[in-house]
This record gives structure tokens, C-alpha cells and sequence, in this order.
């Protein structure tokens, strides 16, 4: 049987996450008997839907795996400096040892100033710039620093499945911090060693760049943007965007990601996003 008759991998996040967590609370079990409490702070400000669950899912993963979760939140009107007094609040607590800072804030605060506020020891997401420097330098991947959760998550994802990634071409869709600007750095480190062409809006042509990587990296945030005509047989396929789409026949909205599920039947692997197609 040849690649193109084999059917396509379903790459289960949820089943690798739930190995991950069996060996977190085994961790966090050794640091509680040494009497070292973890704890994961997260600051939400405003009434984002997606920015709620997300946050909400980060306590209940908390909770099972053993680790206290401290809940900040501050209403939409919140200032500039009333977010970074919480910021500073939790970089003096010694009950946090690491948090977040959800994005996107609102509208008008300065997302860059408030995160340079962050304690670099406790950035869970790897997103102040002390950290972000940490992944330039380390070009042989040995980064001592926090990494940015997402692309750090997809790299493991794929590890787990063993889809090698050395030699390939990736086609990253996407320049935003959280994933398209640092997945690149981590993807051309010498021990992944894969080579990465980064689009984005801006990008001329794009369809010819997808049609030619072995691994697509949609993160774009724009929902149906991968078409089957824009993929290669047999490639990788990873949906990392999040569109909420109004079903004008469901009456309600639901989960999209940036690539069109009938791509699915094109590729070797792909991620399907969490939820979206099934209800």
C-alpha cells in the first residue's frame, strides 16, 4: 500500500494531553513531598467568550493534575496600570510560581507593555522579551527559558505520532507572537531541523507555498483558509485557528479552524480542531 491509499492520521491532542497530565501529577506529587506547591496564575480582563473557556480550561487542568490555579480578573474598563498592579502583584506572590497574561486584551492597553512587566522566571507562555531573546539565541534548541505554550505543544504533538520533522518544508500561515513569529524559531532549531517558509496575509501567491510544504502550519485565524487545491498529497496538516462562525441554519455559532475539513482526506496526518466538526 502506497502513502497516498494509507488513510490519514487522525493526530489525537487530547489523548497525548491526557498522557502528559498522568506524568504532571506524578511531577507536581515529588515537588508537594519536597514542599514545593506549584501554582498557576492566570489575569483575564474583559468578556472575550474564547479568552473565558480558555482560561477556564487552564483551572480545570490545574485541578487535575494537582496544582493550584489563582484567578485574576478585571473588567473590561480596566486601565493600562490597573493590569500591570496585577501583574506585579502576582510576580510578588509566593504562591505563583508561574502565569498568564490572556490575550487579546482590549482594545487601547499596550499588550507589549503590560507582558515586559512580567516576571521572565514565572512566564508560563514564554512571551516576554528576556524569554523570546532566550529562543533567538538557542539555535541548537537547548532553550533553558519558558517556551511559548502553542508551538511548543504542536512540536510535541507530532513527536508523540513520530512524524519526523527534519528536512521537511513547513509552511507556517501566520506572523502573531503566540504561534506563526516563534513556531519558526523552534521549527529551524538544529534539533528539529526543518525548514520553514513563514506566510502571512502579505504574501504573495500564497497557494504556491502551501502546495509545495510537507507540513502546513495554519494559524492565521481565518476559517476555511486551507483549501484542498492548496495542499499536497500526503502532507501534514496542523489547524492551530480559531474562527467563531455564525450556522445560520443551527442558529448559533460554532468553531472553525483555518483548514477546510475536506483537506483531511489529502493529507498523511492532520490535527482536527478540538470540537469543530463533530457538533
Amino acid at each position: 500500500m502506497t502513502d497516498a491509499e494509507r488513510a490519514p492520521l487522525k493526530l489525537d491532542g487530547k489523548a497525548v494531553a491526557a498522557a502528559i497530565k498522568q506524568d504532571l501529577s506524578r511531577r507536581v506529587e515529588r515537588l508537594k513531598a519536597q514542599g514545593v506547591e506549584p501554582g498557576l496564575g492566570t489575569i483575564l480582563v474583559g468578556n472575550d467568550v474564547g479568552s473565558h473557556k480558555y482560561v477556564a480550561g487552564k483551572h480545570k487542568d490545574c485541578a487535575e493534575v494537582g496544582i493550584a490555579s489563582i484567578a485574576v480578573e478585571l473588567p473590561e474598563t480596566a486601565n493600562e496600570q490597573e493590569i500591570i498592579d496585577a501583574v506585579e502583584r502576582l510576580n510578588a506572590d509566593p504562591k505563583c510560581t508561574g502565569y498568564i497574561v490572556q490575550l487579546p486584551l482590549p482594545k487601547g492597553i499596550d499588550a507589549n507593555k503590560v507582558i515586559a512587566h512580567v516576571d521572565p522566571a514565572k512566564d508560563a507562555d514564554g512571551m516576554h522579551p528576556a524569554n523570546l531573546g532566550e529562543l533567538v539565541m538557542h539555535i541548537d534548541g537547548r532553550n533553558p527559558a519558558p517556551q511559548p505554550c502553542t508551538p511548543r505543544g504542536i512540536i510535541t504533538l507530532l513527536n508523540h505520532y513520530d512524524i519526523d520533522l527534519n528536512g521537511k518544508d513547513v509552511c507556517v500561515v501566520g506572523r502573531g507572537i503566540t504561534v506563526g513569529r516563534t513556531i519558526g524559531l523552534m521549527l529551524t532549531a538544529k534539533n528539529v531541523n526543518a525548514t520553514v517558509t513563514s506566510c502571512h496575509t502579505g504574501t504573495k501567491n500564497i497557494q504556491d507555498h502551501l502546495r509545495r510544504a510537507d507540513v502546513i502550519v495554519a494559524a492565521v485565524g481565518r476559517a476555511g483558509f486551507v483549501r484542498p487545491e492548496d495542499v499536497k498529497p500526503g502532507a501534514v496538516l496542523v489547524d492551530v485557528g480559531v474562527s467563531r462562525i455564525y450556522d445560520e441554519e443551527a442558529g448559533r455559532y460554532r468553531v472553525r479552524g483555518d483548514i477546510d475539513k475536506t483537506c483531511h482526506s489529502l493529507s498523511s496526518a492532520y490535527t482536527p480542531n478540538p470540537g469543530e466538526w463533530d457538533r
